[in-house]
């Protein structure tokens, strides 16, 4: 028998390594395909949506408000309106308040009612809050012991609201009313009675 060509026998060795050095695969042919686990995702942050200004109240919106007030035993009925029309209502401006107002008995009694005393109190109110407010109005009877305003009879007054801080979009009016009553009717002994209302008035820019 003849030897085996060196070559041959060579060629065999490197095939023997070569078969040896290839293992299996990481992963089986039956296996699915390795997945890929995303990365966490950022939501985009919704934008907040501005909310409305909150509206003002204006008493005075329909261009005329009335009030009934109770003062001890009094009955009051007020109308306020204004000669100069709401939308020109500005900071700036002049603004003419008018009142009317007349009272009675609740049961009826049949002595006489006198407005001593009216007093317009003005908070002025802005973006960031309360401005500085003008001087209180004021109108004290001119007669003793005041103005009769037994209805019918009534008294009646403009009042005229100053110009305010150009940063104002609403005032609050805080009225007091001071009354004189007669104990009984012809009597010259009068009975004080108070009664207070409120107007919130937006401003015109």
């Amino acid at each position: 028998m003849k030897p085996r060509p060196r070559l041959a026998v060579l060629a065999s060795l490197v095939v023997a390594v070569l078969l040896a050095g290839c293992g299996e695969p990481p992963w089986r042919a039956d296996d699915p395909e390795p997945s890929v686990t995303p990365t966490g995702s950022v939501s985009p942050t919704p934008t907040p949506t501005p909310s409305a200004s909150p509206k003002i109240k204006n008493d005075l919106g329909k261009g005329s408000a009335r009030s009934e007030l109770t003062a001890g035993g009094v009955q009051l009925k007020i109308n306020y309106w204004s000669t100069l029309n709401i939308g020109e209502w500005t900071p700036a401006a002049t603004k003419p308040l008018s009142l009317s107002m007349n009272g009675r008995f609740a049961d009826g009694a049949t002595q006489d009612i006198f407005l001593n005393n009216v007093t317009v109190t003005i908070d002025v109110h802005g973006p960031e809050g309360q401005l500085p407010a003008p001087a209180d109005l004021t109108d004290i009877a001119s007669v003793s012991p005041g103005y009769l305003i037994t209805a019918p009879n009534a008294y009646v007054k403009v009042f005229n609201l100053p110009g305010l801080d150009p940063q104002a979009t609403y005032i609050t009016l805080n009225l007091t009313y001071e009354l004189l009553v007669q104990r009984a009717p012809k009597s010259k002994i009068y009975l004080k009675q108070s009664a207070g209302d409120t107007l919130v008035i937006a401003l015109a820019p």
